[in-house]
């Protein structure tokens, strides 16, 4: 069932979290995996996240949306263009043609690392981190980051699902927007 994006955020979440399956024990042994395959089979449900989303970020005043590789790209692309805004790219090292600015970060087994093109963030300019799940925050946070280190100003981070029990929401300084919880 589409939803108009100003309806009731509970009744969103409701019909969202019914689009998420849950697939235990993948990739390993103990980890309960939220599959959002279902949610992007779902015409009606695809479009009720993406304006909602829209919505959420729409009240933070962004001039521009930073969508993380890969899975970011899937809500980034048709985010920018219900909001028509420009959407970067963050991408991992020799993925993207001019110059670059970039960051390495922690992951739980060792270091990752992140670029985005030197010349796409704009100092003084709002920007919304786009990707498809906050769980530990150390992605983002290493976006948000660059976008600094760039002089943007990052205005709100935002996800479709937020597994809160990793408290990644905790490592971001900008406001956190998410439709849907797991405790």
């Amino acid at each position: 069932m589409m939803l108009n994006a100003a309806d009731n955020p509970a009744e969103t979440a409701a019909i969202l979290t019914g689009l998420i399956r849950d697939v235990p024990d993948f990739p390993k042994p103990g980890i309960l995996f939220k599959d959002i395959t279902p949610l992007l089979e779902s015409p009606d449900g695809f479009r009720t996240c993406i304006a909602a989303l829209g919505e959420r970020v729409r009240a933070h005043g962004v001039t521009a949306l930073v969508a993380i590789e890969s899975r970011g790209f899937i809500f980034g692309a048709p985010l920018a263009t219900h909001l028509g805004l420009p959407l970067i790219v963050v991408r991992k090292p020799g993925k993207l043609p001019r110059r670059t600015e970039s960051v390495s970060y922690q992951l739980e087994y060792g270091e990752d690392r992140l670029e985005v093109h030197a010349d796409a963030i704009v100092a003084g300019s709002r920007y919304a981190i786009i990707d498809d799940v906050l769980a530990t925050g150390g992605t983002a946070e290493a976006v948000a980051t660059l976008i600094a280190r760039l002089g943007g100003i990052v205005a709100c981070a935002a996800f479709p699902i937020e597994l809160a029990f990793l408290s990644g929401r905790a490592r971001l300084s900008a406001p956190v927007e998410s439709l849907v919880v797991f405790r």
